[in-house]
């Protein structure tokens, strides 16, 4: 059965000038009201999983552009936000974004098992390390560690994680009126962590988990990130701009879990899918265009700028780039800027219309209910995926064309439950309930 996940990484949707569309909600980013309604909404779609990205920083440079498209520039943080959520909903998994180069393996392990119970067992941590350097600074840091480090950090910190919530066994806590006995001491782990980056000595003051741990994500797509991926991930968010591509990246990463004694169903692998929803195609086409068009043009210079690594502000926008402006080679998004510059070959256009024009990374599907549902099964039935993280570019009027439009069809052809069969995250993505390392059975 596939997998539904829902990404928020703006309130108002994944596009750009999604704040500014009229059908959507200027100041939905610090609105639980609006949070609610959403989260409510994707439940009702039986959606496994409201996902919260998030990055521990705000810009400080680019201003300009960023005070047009303010992603990350205003938002609620995600745990105090999925906590409020969790009293909202009854079913839906409710997944965060939480780095391991700027927290301690402590308090991450005790506030997810917090949401866990808060939620009766819906919760999911996306294991992330950070990449960019306003993080950084925010943290006393002039900039952010090499890649092998920050990955060497991120996989001790998930054992950390792991030994934590394994600190009490399931029927520690007893709490025996009569006995005047609240917890059985021989049921308790004091966990002992000595590694290089972190030195624990305690257990934690809570509980197991309702689902033993909380569920762990990733989405690093790098060969050391799926190294992490393959060893510790039980859902990964996958980015491959086409079928062909996604199945061998899938495939991948499924055969480098044997080495860790780990079966392939014990990962979900879920495809990133923007998607436009209309009447007909045309419809479909139109909308996505009229956003396109509401992008203002230092947005569009600035995102186009940042992927072919050079200034475009002073270039006129009504004239075509020429090849000779552009830099030799890129040194960031090899594919990106490769993808960008094939499109000035070949169409000529003017940087008006090559912004415009211009989708970073996977293309948006347009079409009808049924051409969306089409994509989908095409996908999940060549092995290219378990399921999608599916993007809206406004919400909650993209979501809720597909909740009303593909999700039917999705179930019409069984590819999709008609309710909710469980009552956990893990129940609901077909996942295990881990056992406790140091106790013999749980219960």
């Amino acid at each position: 059965m596939m997998s539904l996940a829902l990404l928020t990484d703006q309130a108002t949707g994944t596009h750009p000038a999604s704040w500014i569309h009229p059908d959507t909600h200027a100041s939905a980013s610090t609105d639980i009201n609006h949070f609610r309604a959403v989260a409510q909404l994707a439940e009702r779609g039986k959606f496994d999983m409201f996902f919260v990205a998030d990055t521990p920083a705000t810009r400080t440079e680019n201003l300009h552009a960023w005070s047009r498209f303010p992603m990350y520039m205003n938002q609620l943080e995600p745990l105090t936000l999925l906590t409020a959520l969790a009293c909202a909903t009854t079913r839906i998994g409710l997944g965060g974004t939480v780095s391991t180069s700027f927290s301690e393996p402590y308090n991450v392990a005790r506030q997810f098992v917090s949401l866990d119970l808060i939620s009766s067992g819906r919760a999911a941590w996306n294991v992330v390390t950070s990449a960019n350097d306003y993080a950084a600074r925010n943290f006393g840091h002039v900039s952010m560690p090499p890649h092998a480090k920050r990955y060497q950090r991120a996989g001790e910190f998930v054992d950390a994680v792991r030994e934590l919530w394994d600190s009490w066994a399931d029927d520690a806590f007893i709490r025996d009126k009569n006995s005047g006995v609240y917890f059985d001491p021989k049921r308790m782990h004091v966990v002992q962590h000595q590694g290089e980056y972190f030195q624990i000595d305690g257990a934690l003051n809570i509980e197991r988990a309702p689902q033993g741990h909380p569920v762990i994500i990733q989405a690093g797509a790098s060969d050391t990130g799926r190294e992490l991926a393959a060893r510790t991930a039980e859902v990964v968010f996958a980015s491959a701009a086409d079928p062909e591509s996604a199945k061998a990246a899938y495939d991948d990463l499924k055969a480098r879990m044997a080495k860790y004694g780990r079966q392939p169903s014990s990962l979900r692998i879920l495809a990133g899918l923007p998607v436009m929803i209309g009447a007909t195609k045309a419809e479909a086409e139109a909308k996505h265009q009229q956003l396109q068009e509401m992008m203002h043009p230092d947005v569009g210079l600035f995102r186009l700028g940042t992927d072919l690594e050079m200034d475009l502000s002073g270039l006129p926008l009504d004239q075509p780039i020429s090849v000779n402006q552009l830099p030799k080679s890129a040194n960031l998004h090899k594919a990106f800027f490769d993808g960008i510059v094939k499109i000035i070959h070949e169409q000529k256009p003017t940087l008006r219309e090559l912004y415009l024009r211009y989708e970073r990374g996977r293309k948006t599907i347009k079409g009808t209910a049924k051409d969306i549902a089409d994509v989908m099964e095409h996908w999940f039935r060549i092995g290219a995926c378990d399921g999608f993280m599916m993007q809206f570019h406004t919400m909650p009027g993209g979501l809720k064309d597909f909740v009303d439009g593909v999700v039917p069809e999705l179930q019409r052809r069984g590819l999709f439950r008609t309710d909710y069969q469980g009552k956990t995250l893990r129940d609901h993505l077909g996942l295990k309930r881990p056992p406790n390392r140091y106790f013999e059975h749980a219960t």
